[in-house]
């Protein structure tokens, strides 16, 4: 998935958008995540890839 894909179709937000928020915001869980973007926090289809990115990006995920 490149960064110009919709991540989170719901909410129309790109996997960049997640990453960038990720690395700025220096955010460490799911619900920071959705807390800082509103990704994944409509239907939820998109929170195995949020937590994938965090994991990808941080070398792990808290709870």
């Amino acid at each position: 998935m490149n960064r110009d894909e919709i991540l989170c179709t719901c909410m129309d937000i790109t996997k960049g958008e997640v990453e960038d928020a990720i690395k700025n915001k220096k955010l460490k869980s799911v619900r920071q995540v959705q807390d800082e973007t509103e990704a994944g926090t409509v239907c939820g289809a998109c929170v195995d890839d949020i937590f994938l990115l965090l994991e990808e990006i941080n070398g792990s995920v808290e709870e």
